[in-house]
């Protein structure tokens, strides 16, 4: 499956659209990875723990928009964006959305 941000894709025609999907996960902070991350916020640095988190979520939110695209028949998504926002304390949520089509080389 092709994805990108744009609303093209280079050498290839959109012959359908298919419409919008999505993917989203809400994750909560764990205790022992606060407490890590709040002594590098002491000493300064990436906060590994964090950026961890945010990485497997987005890879979630992207398999999970691509599964609703294949149903659909989809074999790229454009205009892809990513959000968050907070649900409660210590969670958030990560959604991808994009548009579900069926391209062909030109």
């Amino acid at each position: 499956m092709l994805i990108t941000t744009s609303e093209t894709i280079a050498n290839h025609r959109i012959v359908k659209t298919l419409g919008l999907v999505r993917g989203n996960t809400v994750r909560a902070r764990h205790i022992g990875k606060d407490i890590m991350a709040g002594l590098r916020n002491i000493v300064g640095g990436e906060i590994h723990e964090y950026a961890k988190l945010i990485a497997e979520s987005r890879e979630q939110t992207l398999d999970r928009m691509v599964a609703e695209a294949e149903q659909l028949g989809a074999n790229a998504i454009i205009t892809t964006r990513f959000s968050t926002s907070v649900m409660m304390g210590g969670a958030a949520e990560l959604l991808a959305v994009g548009t579900a089509v069926v391209i062909e080389p030109e």
